[in-house]
């Protein structure tokens, strides 16, 4: 499947140039989000049922990562 080479692409060349997991899953998780609301017209509600994450969750998150 394509997206699964571009994936194994990806996380090879963050390897490959020592970005840590911690980081690259917090950037993996702003960007997620970022576009779960603009897909969501920046509705929590919506973008809770559509990630699968607890509205309050999100809305921590929402937060912290300073989106919207």
């Amino acid at each position: 499947m394509v997206m699964h080479r571009e994936i194994d692409r990806l996380v090879a060349e963050m390897v490959d140039k020592g970005i840590h997991y911690a980081d690259a899953a917090r950037e993996f998780e702003r960007r997620f989000l970022e576009h779960a609301l603009k897909a969501t017209d920046g509705s929590l509600t919506r973008c809770a049922a559509l990630t699968g994450l607890h509205r309050n969750t999100l809305a921590r998150k929402v937060a912290e990562y300073k989106l919207k």
